[in-house]
């Protein structure tokens, strides 16, 4: 009988291939810190946005695949770069004015914008950590700020001018001439100003641990590299903190993938053994240009949540991350099906299957039921045509489909009715668009009408002896065909575009028999009538 450790060594599911080579650095020996450290890290110049969470929500997947072949404990640790200096503003923030003062000073030097928390850096680290906490991630969160000024990092700072003139020989090849004349890999902050200075050093003494540079006025200063008074640039800061914290895995995106020989070159000269990386593709807005914190272009974790769940998201952020995908409010229904559909699909797959479904790493292999026995476009749908101003209304059409659902007994479909008048309310209902049929589509639905009429006055169950769904679905789809409709999607789409207003809709003999024959008999005849084009 197979394992699900052997099982899992075979799987081509993206975390037990990316799992299987980090295993890879330790099939000599564990590591001596004990335990293998999988890192993410964070960027606070803005509110975090979904991005940041499919770092972790990946990072993730791949740990616990690595929990399920190795007994080699594991970590995740969420460092923040919170003591980068602020160099855009972010414009979906307030008191632009103040921030445009606090420029290059370190995030967690800015005061925070929104009057809660000590620093602006402080304030996105606060919202990153409720956002990984409504997930229920399990990590360790680590501050740059506190790292640097408590001292963990001064060992290693000291080594960075110990190996300086190496650190700055890789840096140099990746500049441009202009920017290399004045390049450093240690930015000091300004002992009076407290900005992060981007200056040459005149001198870098490895023996009193002190780097020696003029500020912008021409006044020399001398200061010490440990204690919080210098950091070090974004790359170089990468490869030490990797060698510093014998970090194993870390994902970033597309972006940086130019730069990993950087980082892997400066880990080496430290001294350390350069993690396994994973590169990603950019997630892209509406309009296809790449997600930003600084314009809060794209979704963010709040608003994803607000129509659907959190499971949903996870889904999305599973599926295929080295292929660019845009995030943006149409995908949210197309997920939330998906991923019940795998649900579903589930249960009976053998375990080879089951380890290559999605809801397998994303629930960590404690795969739940769906209760969701109505897909989320057609509670869409049924909101559309009800006017449902609350999940209490889709209820109502709900419960004469599946007698047998309550909200107690289908948790996942009450909370997914709730999400789906929400979101018909704020992006279906706005960009509808109704219109007449023409002369062919007409005589088809007046046919369609007819042939409902003629259903006996039963429940469905009653009248087709199958699934009443399909039953109908026959009936409109041989409709299609009698007259004349080539290809037949045509009269689907007419169908949608005369009923629901857009172009794309439900199977629709599921949807008869979720609103009611009387209900679909009444809305083609407004339909037809001209009620609902005029409105």
């Amino acid at each position: 009988m197979t394992t699900l450790r052997d099982a899992a060594m075979n799987s081509k599911a993206w975390p037990f291939e990316e799992a299987r080579r980090v295993l890879k650095r330790y099939e000599k020996a564990p590591p001596e810190k004990g335990y293998v450290l999988f890192e993410t890290g964070y960027g606070p110049s803005g509110l975090p946005h979904i991005g940041t969470f499919g770092e972790v929500a990946r990072t993730t997947m791949i740990r616990r695949a690595f929990e399920i072949i190795s007994d080699i404990p594991t970590k995740l640790l969420c460092f923040s770069d919170d003591m980068d200096g602020m160099r855009k503003i972010p414009e979906n923030v307030p008191e632009q004015e103040m921030l445009h003062a606090n420029v290059q000073k370190p995030l967690t030097s800015v005061p925070d914008p929104f009057g809660e928390y000590p620093s602006f850096g402080a304030h996105n680290n606060a919202m990153l950590r409720r956002f990984l906490d409504t997930f229920g991630f399990e990590y360790e969160f680590a501050s740059s700020t506190e790292y640097y000024r408590s001292g963990k990092f001064d060992d290693w700072l000291i080594r960075c001018c110990e190996k300086y003139d190496e650190i700055m020989a890789i840096m140099l090849k990746s500049l441009r001439e202009e920017r290399a004349s004045t390049y450093s890999c240690f930015l000091p902050i300004h002992p009076e100003t407290g900005r992060i200075l981007y200056v040459p050093m005149k001198n870098v003494d490895a023996k009193a641990g002190t780097v020696t540079f003029d500020d912008e006025t021409g006044r020399e200063f001398t200061v010490p590299v440990t204690g919080g008074h210098v950091k070090l640039q974004w790359k170089p800061d990468f490869g030490m903190r990797w060698a510093a914290l014998g970090v194993d895995f870390e994902m970033y995106g597309k972006d940086h993938s130019t730069n990993t020989p950087i980082y892997d070159g400066i880990c080496r000269v430290m001294g350390g053994h350069a993690p396994e990386h994973f590169t990603y593709e950019l997630f892209l807005d509406a309009n296809g240009e790449k997600i930003s914190k600084s314009k809060g272009n794209g979704l963010t974790i709040d608003e994803w949540l607000t129509y659907a769940s959190t499971e949903s998201l996870s889904y999305f952020m599973y599926q295929k991350p080295k292929t660019a995908k845009r995030l943006s409010w149409e995908v949210i229904p197309k997920m939330v099906d998906e991923y019940h559909q795998q649900l579903r699909a589930y249960p009976d797959q053998p375990l080879e299957k089951q380890i290559d479904n999605p809801v397998f790493h994303i629930h960590s292999g404690k795969v739940p039921a769906s209760t969701m026995v109505v897909p989320f476009a057609m509670l869409l749908n049924l909101a559309s045509v009800s006017g449902a101003k609350d999940k209490d209304t889709l209820w109502g059409f709900m419960r004469r489909y599946a007698p047998e659902a309550t909200p107690e007994a289908n948790p996942d479909l009450d909370q997914a009715a709730g999400f789906a008048v929400r979101y018909f309310n704020d992006f279906v209902a706005p960009t509808r668009k109704f219109r007449l049929p023409e002369a062919k589509e007409r005589a088809a639905m007046e046919d369609l009408v007819a042939r409902l009429k003629a259903l006996p006055a039963k429940p469905l169950h009653e009248i087709f002896a199958e699934d009443p769904a399909e039953e109908l679905q026959t009936i409109v789809f041989a409709i299609g065909k009698e007259h004349g409709f080539e290809p037949l999607r045509d009269w689907f789409t007419a169908l949608y575009e005369v009923l629901l207003g857009q172009s794309q809709g439900p199977r629709f003999g599921g949807f008869i028999a979720l609103y009611g024959v009387p209900e679909t008999v009444s809305l083609i005849e407004r339909a037809l009538a001209g009620e609902l084009a005029t409105a």
